[in-house]
């Protein structure tokens, strides 16, 4: 049977519209369990465990969460600065990085790739990366470093050339460069725009990278203006965790400990939710291509 005519069959449409139904409902239950466990009463879900429907509606856990609203804000601002200059420093950084790497004319760039590389195998360590970040970079306490620790990513920028390399033509630079062309001008005006499904994707990567970080704002962050949304429901869990210690002791403490950490969940999570579809089309074409060895 002719393929065309099979993609056309109305059976066919019927059952991959069925399979991706399924697999949308299957991947969708887990979030439904997440907001209605963090709408749930505390002692209910301990009794009983999660399910589909809330038991017992009570909203303690996102109470706790909003009692300083301008704590929450300051955190959410903060992460958001972070994650949008962050992401996009990232990826043009990264492009530069990778478009060099890629030019044969220069002339260390395989010995620049293995420098590279060398550095995602060893580490000179935890101690002396605080040393050098906090006395000789002077970082600490301030956004800077909130944005340029997790800046780079070496696979990423090797990804990045190896897109680059299958889709941008050699002959293409050249008749660019014959016409007078500067290396900034070809990279912004020919390279950038022929990236972006890889562009989109590992931008998805870095902002998710740099909205699920709270390692570096623990290390390097001692004022509350500097304090991001995942470093703050962090410190509220650890603060959860000492109470519910407390609460064998005193029998009139009570947490919402478990539908706390649902909330949580669900708050760190909308706004990536939201920005998911809006990359998801440039998401597997620009995986599947970067990923190519070149």
């Amino acid at each position: 049977m002719n393929k065309n005519k099979l993609n056309s069959a109305p059976i066919f449409q019927a059952f991959s519209y069925t399979v991706v139904a399924i697999v949308a409902i299957l991947c969708l239950l887990p979030f439904i369990v997440l907001i209605s466990g963090s709408i749930s009463d505390e002692g209910q879900v301990l009794a009983k465990g999660y399910s589909f429907i809330p038991r017992g509606f009570s909203l303690d856990a996102y109470a706790f969460i909003f009692r300083n609203p301008a704590e929450l804000l300051s955190a959410y601002r903060v992460s958001i600065i972070v994650a949008v200059v962050g992401t996009v420093l990232s990826l043009l950084i990264s492009t530069m990085a990778a478009y060099v790497m890629y030019r044969k004319e220069v002339k260390y760039r395989n010995k620049l790739a293995f420098f590279l590389f060398f550095t995602t195998l060893f580490s000179g360590g935890l101690a002396p990366f605080f040393i050098w970040v906090t006395s000789y970079l002077h970082l600490k306490n301030t956004l800077a470093v909130l944005i340029l620790l997790p800046m780079f990513n070496v696979m990423y920028v090797l990804i990045l050339r190896s897109f680059i390399k299958g889709s941008v033509p050699e002959p293409l630079v050249e008749s660019a460069k014959i016409d007078g062309a500067g290396d900034f001008r070809i990279f912004w005006q020919m390279v950038l725009p022929l990236c972006k499904p890889a562009l989109a994707s590992i931008g998805l990567f870095t902002i998710l990278a740099y909205w699920n970080d709270w390692w570096t704002p623990m290390m390097f962050t001692d004022k509350q203006e500097y304090v991001p949304l995942q470093y703050m429901l962090y410190k509220m869990l650890s603060s959860m965790n000492m109470s519910a210690a407390l609460a064998q002791h005193v029998s009139s403490l009570e947490m919402p400990k478990e539908t706390f950490k649902l909330a949580m969940t669900v708050i760190a999570t909308g706004p990536v939710v939201i920005l998911f579809p809006f990359l998801q089309q440039y998401f597997v074409k620009g995986i599947t291509i970067g990923a190519v060895k070149g």
